[in-house]
């Protein structure tokens, strides 16, 4: 079976297409709840690539659910935003001289606030795919497509419950099986055209349970009621390192595709002051220091490249 690009998350057409629906959900202070750790110190030259008016206004604004451990979530006080796109976005601000402000928000409204911007740059740990690029999801329209710039490599892994009681290896183990997962995903496509192929087969069909966050589907992984979960590498691998107990990794990791900031197509200026920076970071050990941080160092990239997916 070919797998689909790494990142949980498609666009719900029906999520971005409301017009006035933005929850703009930031929340703590005045970095939108993010913990801004000092990673590096500003280039002049690299701020002098921006467009005048964030050089101006020395503020990028970053979408992001921050609801996907350890990319993204928050800390113990509910409020405070960390994790590995955290600090990152904070390390490519600093790199930049201008302040990140990060706004919490659906998955599905991001690209249509980059369009009606509302954010300047995207870091959700989103997939860079060719359709996203040119406006398109799943063969919906979902905007007028955007640019990315390439900072992560991550492949699907499946999630069972400790000790694997249903001895599950690879997707097709899933055959008849319950998988709870968050909706709106790449892994759900995952998970449907791996049912139609069980079905073609002439094996049972997956039954499939989506949720609203990936750890609604954990806890039904933890409590026996479904037989996995699929989510990134990253993702899968901080719930067995936070509950050793209760889950494990099991086959092998399902194709790897990169996780892209994105950006504008309107705003190429931005677009390459980040890769910019980010080739900066990488230059410095900057960017290896904020993997080793969130020991994910499997899923890096040793250049700064835009628009790699497929």
């Amino acid at each position: 079976m070919t797998a689909l690009p790494a990142r949980r998350r498609t666009l719900a057409a029906g999520a971005v297409l409301v017009a006035g629906a933005l929850l703009l959900t930031a929340c703590g202070d005045d970095d939108g709840g993010a913990k801004a750790t000092k990673w590096t110190e500003a280039d002049p030259a690299l701020t002098a690539k921006l467009p005048q008016a964030f050089q101006d206004s020395k503020v990028l604004n970053i979408g992001s659910e921050v609801a996907y451990p350890p990319i993204e979530f928050k800390d113990k006080d509910g409020k405070t935003f960390i994790g590995f796109d955290i600090d990152l976005a904070n390390a490519i601000g600093q790199k930049l001289g201008v302040k990140v402000k990060i706004q919490d928000m659906q998955f599905g409204q991001l690209i249509t606030s980059i369009d009606t911007k509302r954010i300047d740059l995207i870091m959700s740990a989103m997939s860079d795919t060719k359709d996203r690029q040119n406006g398109m999801d799943e063969g919906n329209k979902v905007g007028e497509g955007i640019d990315f710039v390439d900072y992560f490599n991550a492949g699907g892994s499946i999630l069972v419950q400790k000790g694997n009681p249903q001895n599950i290896k690879s997707l097709d183990d899933l055959c008849g099986k319950v998988v709870a997962l968050q909706k709106a995903t790449t892994h759900e496509e995952t998970a449907n055209k791996q049912s139609a192929k069980c079905t073609s087969e002439g094996k049972p069909a997956i039954t499939l349970q989506t949720y609203e966050h990936d750890n609604e589907a954990l806890l039904r992984i933890k409590q026996g009621a479904a037989a996995a979960d699929i989510s990134d590498f990253p993702v899968a691998a901080y719930a067995v390192q936070t509950s050793p107990k209760d889950f494990e990794v099991t086959g092998d990791q399902i194709e790897p595709g990169p996780y892209g900031i994105g950006v504008g197509k309107f705003n190429s200026q931005l677009r390459d002051a980040v890769k910019d920076a980010l080739a900066a970071l990488i230059a410095d050990g900057t960017y290896q220091k904020i993997l080793d941080k969130w020991n994910i160092g499997q899923g890096k990239v040793t250049e700064a490249t835009v628009n790699g997916g497929s």
